[in-house]
């Protein structure tokens, strides 16, 4: 069978290609810019390779096959394939796609899943050549592909168990109870495995058109005039959108409205990734081509570009209320005086680093105009975010709309991390469907994701703590700026949670720290894995290994001296008055960390829930669709870390009902509002909803009622904790947090001063999933280790120098070391079968980890994060490091 498809791009001459795709022959028209991954995607409606970095080729998220070799498309210009032979997964034999689909959800080598399609690819490859590669063949081949989830280690696991299955190994069963504690395959995991599941740039409407923006060309100036008429000119224009066209309210923000989707003529632009105008175009291509084409007219003014600068006498005012976004202050007893009569005291200022999220699938909306006989017209937004809650009340607002005409629907994300917390694109794509009655999609490239989105804070924090002469800690004082960026984002958030955090998981008897938020015009600091705990744990972690120095004890020893206890005093003035798994989890790695030659000790804690005097809320509900289908939804969003399996088995354990009878779901079709999937939360607040939804079906059942009795029936759920104080409360052992988790890392150094191993200890409650916990906090000591070792998001002048994926240093499969983890089960008697939240504790420790094992290595205490200055962050970053050199 023969097919010939004629879609060239708008003035482009197009010429004729004819090759075997998945085994038929076709002729595509194509002009001498396309790519083979823009042909398959656009012109064959192919989805399972994904667009995560085009044209930069580097993240694999495109490879497919061709003459049996895996390639990335996005390097390929499709004129080359013609006469050859291309293969993506939709093509390969069913054997294979089931065997490739049960192998990544059997071993948990997925969790938001953009990024498998291509490895599964390279995986099969592979195996093609060498059908029984050790470990080290299928990370070294996996060099040119990216993953920000996992860590590599289980999508080695799968290739692994694909090459065994291929010799003639049995696959591992699958564990089809659905209870709490099983091993689950992740919900619709073989869909995302092959590149089935849509993600939003896959979704394609009838009549849909195409937006692109225009961005701000300097971090500050005046704009004086925008000039569409060389973009209107373009063939296949169909609108120019800018600040003048919005009815509604033109400033967003989850916590102030300090961000405008557009900046208007006559006001300052604060980052270079304001919005100027959006250009909507027949194709993407077109409308990319035309936005660039608006003229922009300016007055340049100098960027402040530090906190200190920011807060200088006379500096210019980013925003009318000033620079300082925020101060937070905790303070308990008189540090002076027990810092006076301290036997030791060691200070010390340490510097963490711009860190981008590198999630891999790029933001992308599409908005599609509803309207039914002369009604109001309504919007459906398929979204990414982390709150589709908050994109319909931030979008309801720009439109100047009642929120019920706006209906958003999350579709699982390719990864987030918090960087998808703040609304990107969903507002300027919603508004111009709205303008022209058209379905609108917007995707960012990668370079345009990497300039819009929030990133990690970079903190300065000047410490300074006490100890008596058995090292028993005694009083703490800190200073600590963050860069805010341009924008407030949930930045007094993060330096609140990071001056909270202050102290570690350790005991003081006197607190006062201080940590201020100042808005600059740098790219915006918004949430991030470890939101400020991670910073200052960094801090704090160093000093007591100075104490434990001057005391004459080890780095376990001074922690377990210091650690917390049931009815301790955490840094906020909690008391700790439930269990803690922290003094089991350094029991758990003594040995191996005295048995190590080149070892660092790290402890961690990570509160579970926003607290700090906002009510944590979890709402979800169970609808009985049909007798074999029930629908689980609930409202925070899955992006990777298996909630919707969670809430499965949560529903399971509860009905005893089997897994496969449950979908699961967000959207906003029910009131399900309960914030940002934010703060290690979802799981613990989600699943106790879900539970006690599910406990309302038990009845029914119980009662004799069958489900083809029950169709139609909704079962709501929810959960409200309301007792946390603010930090500036004036109350008696205030509690700032619902609950806490717990952790102790080591690190553990080679000869060459490589890092061999990380051993993980955590408390985690309850563990739900032990094959998503395994993955969790694989990928956070993946993100941990870059972010010691070698990740750094750099800013100039307010413009990004690091605006290539390979100038992130986010590591590689075959740089990653080998990771044991150790489960601690202390449940937390107030939550869902004792779970504690495990999303962003895996990293907090890791990074102060890693630098004592350095220490111990090479004698530096370093001080700013990353260390590129040691051997083991040379083993990643310079091709010309060579093993066997030995310690200097």
């Amino acid at each position: 069978m023969s097919t010939t498809l004629e879609r060239p791009v708008a003035g482009a001459a197009p010429t004729d290609v004819s090759f075997n795709l998945n085994g038929q022959a076709v002729t595509a028209s194509v002009d001498s810019e396309k790519t083979l991954l823009e042909m398959l995607r656009d012109d064959f409606n192919l989805t399972s390779p994904k667009n995560g970095c085009a044209p930069q080729a580097n993240c694999g998220c495109c490879a497919v096959m061709v003459d049996g070799k895996a390639m990335l498309s996005c390097a390929l210009k499709a004129g080359k394939v013609a006469g050859r032979s291309v293969v993506t997964l939709e093509g390969v034999p069913e054997e294979d796609r089931q065997l490739v689909a049960e192998a990544f959800t059997r071993s948990g080598g997925l969790q938001c899943g953009f990024c498998i399609p291509g490895m599964a690819v390279r995986g099969l490859s592979l195996i093609q050549q060498n059908p029984n590669p050790s470990r080290e063949e299928i990370a070294d081949s996996l060099k040119q592909h990216l993953c920000r989830c996992t860590g590599y280690v289980k999508i080695i696991d799968s290739i692994d168990m694909m090459a065994r299955a291929k010799r003639g190994e049995a696959l591992p069963e699958a564990d089809e109870s659905g209870k709490v504690g099983s091993r689950l395959d992740r919900y619709r995991g073989q869909e995302f495995v092959l590149g089935d599941w849509k993600y939003v740039d896959d979704i394609k409407v009838d009549g849909m058109v195409y937006a692109a923006m225009r961005f701000s060309d300097h971090p500050r100036a005046k704009l004086k005039g925008i000039d569409a008429a060389p973009a209107l000119a373009v063939p296949g224009v169909h609108r120019v959108v800018t600040a003048a066209d919005i009815p509604g309210e033109r400033y967003v923000g989850l916590i102030k409205k300090d961000w405008p989707i557009m900046v208007a003529i006559g006001e300052e632009t604060r980052y270079v990734g304001d919005v100027i105008a959006m250009v909507v175009a027949d194709d993407q291509r077109t409308a990319r081509k035309a936005a660039a084409l608006i003229n922009v007219d300016y007055e340049v003014l100098k960027p402040i570009t530090s906190p200190e600068e920011g807060l200088a006498p006379y500096a210019p005012q980013i925003h009318p209320t000033g620079n300082l976004l925020s101060k937070s202050s905790v303070k308990r007893g008189d540090v002076e005086a027990e810092l006076k009569k301290s036997a030791h005291v060691v200070e010390g200022t340490y510097q963490t680093q711009f860190i981008e999220h590198m999630f891999l699938e790029p933001e992308a909306c599409v908005a599609v105009p509803e309207q039914d006989n002369g009604a109001p017209m309504k919007l459906r937004v398929f979204s990414q975010g982390q709150g589709v809650y908050d994109d319909r009340r931030q979008i309801s607002s720009i439109l100047n709309w009642d929120k019920d005409r706006v209906y958003v629907q999350l579709v699982s994300n390719g990864g987030a991390f918090g960087g998808k917390e703040d609304m990107s694109i969903q507002g300027q794509t919603a508004l111009a469907a709205a303008l022209l009655g058209q379905p609108v999609k917007c995707t960012l490239t990668r370079e345009e994701s990497m300039r819009v989105h929030p990133k990690r804070h970079p903190i300065k924090m000047h410490v300074k703590i006490g100890a008596d002469a058995e090292g028993k800690l005694t009083g703490i004082w800190a200073r600590m700026i963050g860069d805010k960026g341009a924008y407030a984002s949930v930045g007094a958030k993060v330096l609140e949670r990071a001056a909270g955090h202050a102290t570690g998981p350790y005991r003081f008897t006197s607190v006062d720290v201080e940590s201020l938020a100042v808005y600059t015009n740098n790219t915006p600091c918004g949430a991030m894995r470890g939101f400020g705990a991670n910073q200052a744990a960094f801090a704090i972690e160093a000093l007591l290994n100075k104490i434990a120095k001057l005391v004459g004890v080890d780095g376990w020893e001074i922690r377990w001296r210091n650690a917390l206890r049931q009815g301790d005093t955490f840094c906020t003035g909690q008391v700790l008055d439930k269990p803690i798994g922290l003094e089991k989890t350094l029991l758990a790695v003594k040995d191996k960390f005295r048995a190590a030659k080149y070892a660092g000790i790290a402890c961690g804690i990570k509160n579970t829930g926003i607290g700090n005097g906002m009510p944590d809320e979890g709402k979800a509900s169970i609808t009985v669709e049909a007798p074999d289908r029930l629908m689980i939804r609930t409202g925070f969003t899955e992006m990777g870390q298996g909630l919707f399996t969670i809430c499965i088995q949560t529903a399971c354990e509860e009905t005893g009902l089997p897994p496969g009878i449950f979908r699961a779901g967000t959207d906003t079709s029910m009131e399900h509002d309960c914030g940002q999937t934010t703060a290690s939360r979802a799981t613990v607040l989600g699943a106790e909803a879900v539970m006690n939804a599910a406990r309302r079906l038990k009845a029914d059942l119980e009662a004799g009622l069958m489900l083809s009795e029950l169709v139609g029936k909704v079962y709501p759920g929810e959960v409200r904790f309301a007792y946390t104080n603010k930090p500036e409360a004036k109350v008696e052992n205030p509690k700032t947090h619902i609950t806490y988790g717990y952790a102790t890392q080591v690190v553990i150094l080679d000869d060459d001063g490589r890092v061999a191993k990380v051993i993980a200890a955590h408390d985690v409650g309850r563990v739900m999933n032990p094959t998503l916990l395994e993955g969790q906090m694989d990928g956070s000591i993946h993100m941990g280790l870059g972010y010691a070792l070698s990740e750094e998001f750099v800013m100039k002048d307010g413009h990004i120098v690091t605006g290539k994926i390979k100038d992130l240093g986010v590591l590689r499969a075959h740089h990653m070391p080998e990771v044991e983890t150790i489960f601690i089960e202390e449940p937390d008697p107030e939550t869902a079968y004792g779970t504690r939240g495990v999303g962003e504790i895996g990293l907090v420790p890791t990074a102060p980890a890693v630098a004592a094992a350095l220490e111990a290595y090479d004698g530096i205490h370093r001080t700013t994060l990353p260390m590129k200055d040691s051997e083991a962050a040379r083993a990643i970053i310079d091709p010309r490091w060579k093993p066997g050199k030995g310690k200097a």
